[in-house]
């Protein structure tokens, strides 16, 4: 890039068996020259052409176009639009869309079991057994499942009242989930429950529940998983960072 540009990352995973003799799936260049080639020109006639176009539509567009440039099956290929959000599109699904946006929440916690012993307490959670609790930096990452708009449907940014959980769809049922409202409903359910709180004292989730980063995890996904269910699209799952080292996520995805 010699001046101005816009910077995204596209991940492409292919499926196979490799090579008995050379151990490759695939020439790595191979899916660098068919991106390069093929996914980067949509997606720059995109931008210029019809920027409030749904990326959905666009991802199946380049998914398309790369598969007869390879040698093996495509199984997904996922672009990074910001370093927050990110969309996929799986070859075994091509009328849906997976959208994934990160988080982050402050709090503080103290692990400790009411069942175990004070001596028991400090062997298992050491000093994250400390009586006045500690706190982190939590970064939160939700994954929906959502059906591709109608293409002829401008997204989010033309449609201002489908922010809104009372917006139907033209056509009947749920107009599509846009970021919008996965925003308000992760804000709503999670951020504003948990933000600057310490966990063990200040929420009923964890008054009697062990904040462990598995236990937040499962919370944060059964706290969002209604409400998500509720515009049409599918919580996939919920990922928790307690440290950049130390994650959860939930449900396991395999």
């Amino acid at each position: 890039m010699a001046a101005l540009g816009a910077y995204y990352e596209l991940v492409v995973c292919c499926r196979g068996e490799p090579d008995p003799i050379t151990g490759y799936l695939m020439n790595i260049s191979a899916i660098d020259e068919a991106v390069r080639n093929r996914a980067i020109p949509l997606i720059k006639r995109a931008v210029q052409a019809a920027p409030r176009r749904a990326p959905g539509h666009v991802l199946r567009e380049l998914t398309a176009a790369l598969q007869p440039a390879l040698t093996q099956p495509i199984q997904s290929v996922a672009w990074r639009l910001t370093p927050f959000y990110t969309v996929t599109m799986e070859t075994a699904q091509m009328q849906r869309f997976l959208m994934t946006q990160q988080f982050d929440f402050a709090a503080a916690h103290r692990l400790h079991c009411r069942q175990l012993s004070e001596e028991e307490n400090r062997r298992i959670f050491g000093k994250c057994n400390n009586a006045h609790g500690h706190g982190h930096n939590y970064r939160l990452e939700v994954t929906v499942s959502a059906p591709l708009p109608p293409e002829s449907e401008p997204p989010e940014a033309a449609h201002p009242e489908a922010a809104r959980p009372e917006a139907a769809h033209p056509e009947g049922g749920h107009r599509p989930l846009q970021l919008p409202e996965l925003e308000r409903i992760v804000d709503e359910q999670v951020i504003q429950r948990f933000d600057h709180t310490h966990l063990n004292l200040d929420t009923a989730e964890f008054a009697q529940l062990n904040p462990s980063v598995e236990h937040i995890a499962r919370v944060c996904h059964d706290l969002l998983v209604e409400p998500i269910a509720a515009t049409g699209a599918v919580l996939e799952k919920v990922t928790v960072w307690e440290t950049e080292k130390t994650s959860c996520t939930y449900p396991a995805p395999f």
